[in-house]
């Protein structure tokens, strides 16, 4: 992450999906033998890893433990001012932009909206490291949203988005919501599977009466 080109590459990773090193050389705007030679680095290092797909390579970060731990660092080294110049533009097709997962929780403009909408009500501080407030764990509570947990990830962290090119919620907070919403079908998996979600009517109405969340914020 020291590297201003490998950790715009790290970024690019944390999406989620697998890059070619051509397409991760055009979207920081870096030779394809420059990219080669920082993502040979971070495989060396363990934080991605390759996946083979007939004659073509891609590489991906390693797992959700490591992807954790680079949403962590640029967190702090990528601070919101900053983001949209430290972070590589990329046009991603719709309905990606719209809402999607990240991972296990929230991110596009849908996420956006839910991290706004928290902190706006109180609920949770976006200084510095993300951490829910009293008001915003019995918000959790009395939502339905589960906060126990026994290992060592973060009830409240922060993860920079690829699209909106801010911070939105992640941690058990961010992945017990987003695993709510799926379970009550406040939002649904698009056709053909993958990260896009659809926000329901169903969900319009929860996300309304919990947040104040209105369906132009992600539309």
């Amino acid at each position: 992450m020291a590297d201003e080109t490998r950790a715009a590459i790290c970024l690019a990773l944390l999406e989620g999906r697998a890059w070619s090193a051509g397409e991760l050389a055009r979207i920081t705007g870096v030779a394809p033998s420059t990219a080669s030679g920082h993502l040979a680095r971070l495989l060396e290092a363990g934080i991605c890893v390759t996946e083979r797909q007939g004659r073509h390579s891609f590489v991906r970060i390693a797992d959700t433990g490591t992807a954790r731990l680079v949403d962590l660092l640029a967190s702090h080294a990528i601070p919101d001012r900053d983001a949209a110049h430290a972070v590589p533009v990329v046009d991603p097709p719709d309905p990606l932009a719209g809402a999607r997962t990240c991972y296990d929780h929230f991110a596009g403009r849908f996420g956006m909206a839910v991290t706004d909408a928290m902190a706006e009500r109180g609920l949770l501080r976006t200084e510095g490291m993300f951490e829910l407030t009293d008001a915003g764990r019995e918000w959790c509570a009395r939502a339905g949203v589960d906060l126990a947990y026994r290992g060592r990830r973060p009830i409240a962290s922060s993860c920079l988005d690829w699209t909106e090119r801010r911070r939105h919620l992640g941690g058990v907070a961010g992945a017990r919501l987003c695993a709510l919403a799926l379970r009550l079908g406040w939002v649904a998996r698009e056709e053909g599977g993958g990260r896009a979600l659809r926000v329901t009517a169903a969900g319009e109405r929860a996300f309304g009466e919990l947040l104040g969340l209105t369906p132009d914020l992600w539309h």
